[in-house]
């Protein structure tokens, strides 16, 4: 065992549930800032992704000292794309903290890293956070969280958890479901007296299990991970234990969490998590061990991806205008070195020259992955989302989700009429409260793709959505994603007010007057079911007769704001978006108006050939 008594424990819950706004107060209470000092809400945020989309992306640990215990504290991401950081994490850990919002009651993340923590057999505690809140139903939300316990299959000893009542906001946290200023003594005391001790020996052959990778800008490359026995030395030479081989190491530097900051220590032992720097070539899962008697620990698993994007280098006429990082040699590194960070990614080829698909669990997850590419400089483009099609015995199986919907009530009828369309079906469906809804579909990850911003719509942007994997499942057939066309430029040139004016009677536009548009560049969204090519650019021809200060006043709609997830839910088999550091552009895959003539006959005479 460590010299100083540890306790490690990971903060788990749904999405905007409270985590790192808890963690922030643990860090000030824990004594890890002078009172003085200034210190931004949602300090584990640290990612420029993270700030700007207020949610937690990559698993973090930091340190904090009680008493004479450290307590290593992990704040993972709460949405489910990012589940694979989590399922990493818990390797870490001896127990976690379970966060539920106090009015929102157990969500669909909310099982998923639940169950993982049981399945892994670690001790739970639970926090009913958001105490505050004026539609708070505390006592009822316990209730779930032991039903939810119960539908887990958790042992008798794993139901007895302990319970808190918090306002995270607040820093305060009871035994007691009470609004009383406090702080958070009742909840590390608890920590320590709940979560057991780290096991191993001290003395035992050195093992330390590599969970993540970080970078340090004089170090290169950390291997961040935990002492799961023995005990580890600076400047000393260790094995690298890989899949398939053992390289011999040298650990340069290591260092221990201490609050934000990473403190230079010469040894670490059981129980410690670490940064080791001076391992040039390592991925996570592999274990730094004992040069002459190896002992490797079992690599980590993470659930299968459900959905594959293709990646291409930027083959438009804007091509090479605004990145640095625009050939499929420098795409393809980058993604390799992704796939190496992220064990939640996988690669395989795209099926065309330089094309490469990379595999992920959703959505979010592709999306941010796409603008830490642009803001590094890079130009893509990238196909509609697919999913994993599996087929086992000649029957084909794909990824089905739980999505959890809570709306106003008056968009019952158009809601399910949308999911029903889309092979949803209904499971569970109870009042929300303040005349709202809450209804539970099982549907394939297909029906969702292009949905959230149908929803949005028909809820006037009140609806919430909240998924999660649950396995795969039959094929269901096909899918209707889109209704309408688009309206497609059928030149090159600069947009202006009035071919605009004209254009937005036909259809919603996503440009406005002075972008720069080329031929096959998608301008808007139509009002019909077919495309409709479209001349963006055209100006108004003046005469004698009518001139410029005689026209009537145009008067133009804002355009649509396109982002990333925006943008993958829009577009269609042959379509594509466009991402350079400075612009989002929806394009067609081929470009020239009379060659997708050409392909779409050629498309509908393949499909009235008879198979077989």
């Amino acid at each position: 065992m460590s010299a100083t008594p540890i306790r490690n424990i990971a903060i788990i819950a749904h999405v905007d549930h409270g985590k790192t706004t808890l963690v922030d107060h643990m860090l000030r209470q824990g004594g890890s800032f002078q009172a003085h000092e200034a210190v931004s809400d949602r300090v584990m945020d640290s990612g420029d992704l993270e700030k700007e989309r207020g949610i937690t992306i990559l698993s973090k640990p930091t340190g904090i000292r009680w008493g004479d215990t450290k307590i290593n504290i992990v704040d993972t991401p709460g949405h489910a794309d990012f589940g694979a950081e989590v399922e990493r994490v818990l390797r870490m850990v001896e127990g976690v903290l379970l966060l539920v919002d106090a009015a929102e009651g157990p969500l669909p993340q909310t099982r998923f890293v639940l169950g993982k923590a049981l399945e892994a057999g670690l001790e739970v505690m639970v926090c009913i956070n958001k105490i505050d809140r004026p539609d708070a139903r505390a006592e009822e939300v316990l209730d779930e969280v032991y039903g939810l316990f119960i539908d887990l299959d958790a042992d008798d000893d794993q139901i007895e958890f302990p319970v808190f009542y918090a306002c995270a906001k607040e820093g305060y946290a009871h035994t007691e479901n009470k609004q009383e200023p406090g702080d958070l003594t009742c909840l590390f005391d608890a920590i320590l007296e709940h979560i057991p001790a780290p096991k191993g020996h001290a003395d035992g052959t050195p093992q330390v299990l590599i969970t993540q990778l970080g970078h340090d800008p004089y170090l290169g490359r950390l291997a961040i991970g935990r002492v799961v026995n023995g005990t580890l030395h600076r400047n000393k030479e260790y094995a690298l234990a890989q899949d398939d081989c053992t390289k011999k190491i040298k650990v340069v530097q290591l260092s221990t969490f201490e609050g934000l900051e990473r403190v230079q220590t010469e040894q670490a032992s059981v129980g410690d998590i670490i940064a080791i720097a001076g391992i040039a070539e390592l991925e996570i899962g592999d274990t730094v061990t004992d040069l002459t008697n190896p002992e490797p620990l079992p690599r980590p698993t993470v659930d299968e991806p459900t959905l594959g994007i293709t990646f291409h280098a930027n083959s438009g006429p804007f091509s090479a205008l605004d990145g640095k990082k625009v050939t499929a040699r420098e795409i393809r590194e980058r993604l390799e070195h992704e796939a190496l960070h992220n064990v939640a990614i996988r690669l395989e080829e795209g099926g065309a020259p330089e094309a490469i698909r990379v595999l992920g669990r959703g959505e979010l997850q592709m999306a941010v992955l796409m603008e830490q590419m642009r803001r590094e400089g890079y130009e893509i483009c990238v196909s509609k989302p697919e999913v994993r099609i599996v087929e086992e015995n000649g029957k084909k199986s794909e990824p089905y989700e739980l999505a959890t919907l809570d709306f106003p009530e008056v968009a019952m009828g158009s809601v399910s009429e949308k999911m029903n369309q889309r092979k949803g079906r209904m499971i569970s469906m109870r009042p929300g409260g303040a005349g709202r809804t809450v209804v539970e579909f099982r549907i394939p990850t297909r029906g969702l793709i292009g949905f959230r911003g149908e929803y949005l719509n028909d809820t006037r942007g009140e609806g919430i959505l909240n998924t999660i994997f649950d396995g795969f499942d039959e094929f269901a057939g096909h899918i209707e994603y889109r209704k309408r066309g688009s309206l497609v430029s059928d030149r090159k040139g600069s947009t202006n007010a009035y071919a605009l004016f004209t254009l937005q009677q036909r259809g919603q536009m996503f440009v406005g007057v002075g972008v720069e548009v080329y031929e096959g560049m998608i301008v808007g969204s139509s009002a019909r079911e077919n495309d409709m090519n479209v001349n963006p650019c055209k100006a108004k021809q003046l005469n004698n007769i009518r001139a410029a200060g005689a026209d009537e006043k145009l008067i133009l709609a804002p355009p649509i704001q396109i982002t990333l997830e925006k943008a993958l839910e829009y577009i269609s088999e042959d379509e594509l978006v466009e991402i350079t550091p400075n612009h989002i552009r929806l394009r067609k895959k081929v470009l020239a108006a009379n060659m997708r003539s050409v392909v779409r006959g050629e498309k509908k005479k393949k499909e009235k050939q008879p198979r077989g």
